[in-house]
């Protein structure tokens, strides 16, 4: 079975975030890791609730192939990995719609009296990395903080999941394609 899977969220292949993709797949395949791309934009995911599938939600079915697809990758992979680019100081519409309409009720969650108790044992950590027109700190200290307070903090940390990070390459409109590359480099290194 698939250990990683990466949730890839951008239209453009000649975006940065393309290129970051590839350079986490290049270093997961250098170290024998096995993964899988769930490219939300090539696959053409819909991430928007049907009456029919919002019917299905609290039996944690679906009647998309897709979706189904993309469920049972999740219930087997120990490590998950997100890039996609933030739009408004968080993460992309269909970035949500993924965990809206992936992530069902009485399948990755139980929903007590406490709140959300996560059903997903087997996966160990969660992986954020994403750009952005905004420098980091910026998004940090004037734009909420999303990624890391509601993105990983709220909904994953509501999942079971204990090792959450995030990483931001800030302020891409005024990066060389030198700093880029840097980046690039320092992404592959990392994992």
């Amino acid at each position: 079975m698939t250990n990683t899977v990466i949730v890839y969220a951008h239209p453009q292949e000649t975006s940065l975030n393309h290129a970051i993709l590839l350079a986490v797949e290049n270093q997961l395949i250098q170290e024998g890791i096995s993964f899988n791309v769930l490219d939300l934009y090539a696959d053409h995911f819909n991430g928007q609730y049907t009456a029919a599938e919002y019917h299905l939600y609290r039996q944690g079915k679906t009647l998309d192939p897709l979706v189904k697809s993309y469920e049972t990758q999740l219930r087997h992979c120990e490590r998950l990995i997100f890039i996609c680019p933030i739009w408004w100081n968080d993460v992309p519409a269909i970035v949500k719609g993924f965990v809206d309409v992936v992530f069902k009720r009485n399948l990755f969650y139980f929903a007590g009296k406490r709140g959300i108790r996560g059903n997903m044992p087997q996966l160990k950590s969660v992986q954020v990395l994403t750009t952005s027109t905004s420098p980091t700190w910026y998004l940090k200290l004037f734009c909420g903080d999303a990624i890391r307070k509601v993105f990983l903090n709220g909904t994953f940390k509501q999942l079971g999941i204990k090792t959450r990070s995030w990483q931001n390459f800030g302020g891409v409109t005024v990066k060389t394609a030198s700093q880029c590359r840097h980046y690039l480099a320092k992404v592959q290194h990392e994992f």
